[in-house]
């Protein structure tokens, strides 16, 4: 077996610190029930390893394998996910009075979504530590990701869904061989349907409640970093539902802070909700350290429909050390934007990911930005995704 360079050394928990053996499959801390954290000798990497060899190499987020827990290459399974572009969008930053306004766009992945990231690193990890069958609840995108990398890696997979997920990605996890289970209700629904029925020996995947799909989502903020030169955006907004990507992306400025190799300069992170599902929104404006349940959920951005994320307390630490914020829009102002945006700028957002764009006149009103800022937004999934939310934006629902 051919080995990878890669300076992975532990995991540790988030909360207590506790370190948790990374050489079996783990999901929580076994002490405190938090989420654990994959830890890297970083003052070895800062010794051996160069900024300029992290940004060459292969066009995939395995460029980053020295830093990823992945330990032997025939182990990793890709699809060809990560590196994906960032636009300029002037004209829509023009209409709003913003000079400097990107967006990256995550639609460019594997199975179309931000998701092949967690996924693809996740289900390499699982396979190298033995796992045979993995089993997630999701709302949509996360589970046709894990059945796309399983079904690449020979493993079986198990979703659990709501009934009302996105046709699209029901027929996908279908399509890639997953065995999958259509729950009355919410994600938080599906995952109680999951927990009761799940056999002993599926290994779950969970947001946050495995450590490893965080590192696939953190190369998000790697790749921020190389496209931006390395001197990060002032503010970054993200759409905000479980929040492994926001948490990945301030997990991955601080290894990068460690190493040396950024300044201290930090964005404000922005998270982005919806006013029918918005318990990070309720939680920051309070100054809480977790979130409460958000009853009755309901949004058309079905991402953003978590009533509570488990890593909720990591999501609102970003927030706080960042000095960013919390906004919720409203589902009129994500389908008006899906459709500016496209019209402007020949992007078709997904309903998450126009959720960012929307909260933009709300965050430059209350100052939380300002038009001198370097903004960048990030779209999590292609919007063919959602036929549905299409036509009710362009006006042509049924």
């Amino acid at each position: 077996m051919k080995s990878i360079p890669s300076f992975f050394s532990h995991l540790e928990c988030s909360s207590c610190r506790t370190v948790h053996d990374h050489t079996v499959l783990q999901t929580v801390c076994t002490r405190c029930g938090r989420s654990l954290l994959a830890k890297y000798d970083l003052k070895s990497a800062q010794r051996k390893f160069t900024r300029d060899q992290l940004q060459s190499g292969e066009g995939t987020l395995w460029r980053y394998r020295e830093l990823l827990p992945v330990l032997f290459e025939e182990n990793v399974v890709s699809l060809g996910e990560g590196q994906t572009p960032i636009f300029r969008l002037k004209r829509l930053g023009s209409a709003l009075g913003i000079q400097n306004l990107w967006l990256k766009d995550d639609s460019f992945n594997a199975t179309g979504s931000f998701k092949a990231r967690g996924l693809s690193v996740a289900v390499s990890k699982a396979r190298e530590l033995g796992a045979k069958e993995l089993c997630i609840p999701t709302a949509g995108n996360a589970g046709s990701a894990l059945a796309a990398y399983a079904a690449a890696a020979g493993l079986r997979s198990h979703i659990y869904m709501p009934d009302d997920t996105p046709q699209t990605n029901v027929v996908e996890c279908r399509l890639y061989g997953a065995d999958v289970h259509l729950v009355r209700g919410l994600i938080s629904d599906a995952a109680t349907a999951m927990n009761r029925e799940k056999d002993a020996g599926w290994f779950d995947v969970s947001t946050m409640k495995e450590p490893y799909r965080l590192e696939g989502k953190k190369t998000l903020g790697y790749e921020i970093a190389v496209q931006f030169s390395w001197r990060l955006p002032d503010v970054i907004i993200y759409p905000t539902g479980g929040g492994t990507g926001l948490i990945g992306m301030w997990k991955a400025f601080g290894e990068l802070g460690e190493l040396g190799w950024l300044d201290k300069r930090r964005p404000k992170m922005v998270a982005v909700q919806t006013t029918g599902c918005a318990p990070v929104v309720r939680a920051f404006e309070a100054h809480a350290g977790t979130s409460e349940f958000w009853n009755g959920a309901s949004t058309i951005a079905t991402g953003l429909r978590v009533p509570k994320a488990f890593a909720d307390n990591l999501i609102l630490d970003a927030l706080y050390d960042s000095e960013g914020a919390a906004v919720a829009v409203s589902d009129d102002d994500i389908l008006a934007t899906i459709s500016k945006v496209a019209a402007l700028e020949g992007l078709l957002l997904s309903p998450e990911g126009a959720a960012t764009a929307a909260a933009l006149p709300t965050m430059l009103e209350s100052g939380v930005i300002s038009p001198s800022s370097v903004i960048l937004l990030c779209n999590t999934g292609s919007g063919l995704k959602y036929a549905e939310v299409l036509q009710r934006s362009a006006g042509l629902e049924q």
